[in-house]
């Protein structure tokens, strides 16, 4: 086992910018008002084992339709890419359409385990050690439970202005994130 706390910080930040959870607390307290209730231990545990089967199988399902991780990953820093636009700018480029419960489908997946997390964190088994990842989801599985259960004592201590604030940051690192992505693999596709 090759434990490294670099290797899990800068995987924990990747994918703690890519979750955006405190980004997303206004799609949960909207979820609260709409279901009277959000299944917080349920959604974060479905998420947590997607976020750790698709590190595990990914990159077999990735085999079988004949596509390597170099070229996942670079599809990857491109998602990465449009993600922190929209962070930054404060745009949607691409929006689901609004759940209708708040029952684990909509938090789980995509809420916090959607395209963009996955296609990070294969794009990570790329770059870092497996061992590394997974502490890196549990980190961000334990944060987005808490965060999940204390949404509404968040919003009302960052306000609507807090949060903004807190999302461009992240869309700021997750753009320098995407470029050291595609840098780190575009070179792999044409040799």
């Amino acid at each position: 086992m090759n434990l490294n706390f670099r290797e899990i910080a800068s995987a924990t930040m990747i994918l703690f910018a890519v979750i955006d959870i405190i980004g997303s607390i206004p799609i949960i307290i909207e979820l609260r008002k709409k279901a009277g209730h959000i299944q917080s231990e349920k959604a974060t545990i479905v998420a947590g084992l997607l976020m750790i089967a698709f590190l595990f199988l990914g990159k077999e399902i990735l085999n079988l339709i004949g596509i390597d991780v170099n070229s996942f990953a670079v599809a990857g820093a491109f998602i990465l890419f449009f993600l922190a636009l929209e962070m930054i700018l404060g745009i949607t480029l691409y929006k689901d359409d609004a759940p209708e419960t708040a029952a684990v489908v909509p938090l789980a997946f995509p809420l916090i385990a959607g395209a963009g997390t996955m296609t990070s964190i294969l794009s990570l088994r790329a770059e870092y050690e497996t061992v590394n990842i997974v502490a890196a989801i549990v980190i961000n599985i334990i944060f987005v439970y808490l965060v999940l259960k204390s949404s509404k004592k968040i919003e009302g201590v960052l306000g609507k202005q807090g949060i903004s604030v807190i999302r461009k940051i992240f869309g700021v690192i997750l753009l320098a994130i995407a470029v050291k992505l595609f840098a780190a693999n575009i070179k792999s596709l044409f040799i």
